[in-house]
């Protein structure tokens, strides 16, 4: 199984702590009060890839990155992914 079948099988069981919704909503500057969803909306609609490193899932969508717990299968935080200003 791939990790991106592996965490689309889980997508029910992911959850978030209020400080991870604050962490998440600060990092990409959002609006929406629902980020658990926002979350899993990127998540399942994706293109983008899914990589387990260790502990964590790193799912790719759009310009940003998501970090999940395998384990506990919660949300840690997001990022939008880094691009070289000679690549904008």
């Amino acid at each position: 199984m791939t990790a991106k079948n592996e965490l689309l099988s889980q997508l029910e069981r992911l959850h978030i702590t209020e400080q991870g919704s604050e962490r998440i909503r600060r990092n990409l500057q959002l609006e929406t009060a629902d980020v658990m969803s926002w979350c899993k909306d990127r998540i399942k609609n994706s293109e983008g890839a899914v990589t387990r490193i260790g502990k964590n899932w790193y799912a790719e969508s759009e310009d940003y990155v998501i970090t999940i717990n395998a384990n506990s299968k919660t949300i840690i935080t997001a990022h939008k992914k880094f691009v070289p200003y000679y690549l904008r």
